[in-house]
């Protein structure tokens, strides 16, 4: 199991945040993470209300999560990372989100194109 942290960098108030999102599909190991980075549960943003399973949290919170192990990510791959979670259930491997998200996207296109030439 693992945490990731990725690279957003989104302006929030005079903060700049990312991402701290896990494989763990219980969320266990995230909100271990959250509560030893001092992080309160509150700030989990539940994958009924947005894109999955995640915290937002500051720069100074990124660094003392990759103290205790986090893995830094891009941005692109969390994205990658969590559209593969909504299709097969599965986080995955930053390495090949990429990649695993084209050749979706490429199936789903081509799959819309036989319906529409039908």
């Amino acid at each position: 199991m693992a945490v990731f942290v990725d690279d957003m960098n989104a302006q929030y108030g005079r903060m700049k945040m990312v991402h701290m999102l896990s494989d763990d599909n219980s969320d266990q190991e995230l909100h271990e993470m959250a509560a030893k980075i001092g992080v309160a549960r509150k700030w989990w943003q539940s994958p009924e209300k947005t894109s999955g399973s995640h915290y937002d949290i500051c720069l100074s919170k990124k660094a003392l999560a990759i103290q205790y192990g986090a893995i830094e990510i891009t941005w692109r791959q969390a994205g990658a990372m969590n559209s593969r979670r909504r299709v097969t259930g599965e986080l995955g491997k930053p390495e090949d989100a990429e990649e695993w998200l084209k050749a979706y996207m490429e199936e789903r296109r081509k799959l819309k194109e036989s319906k529409v030439n039908k």
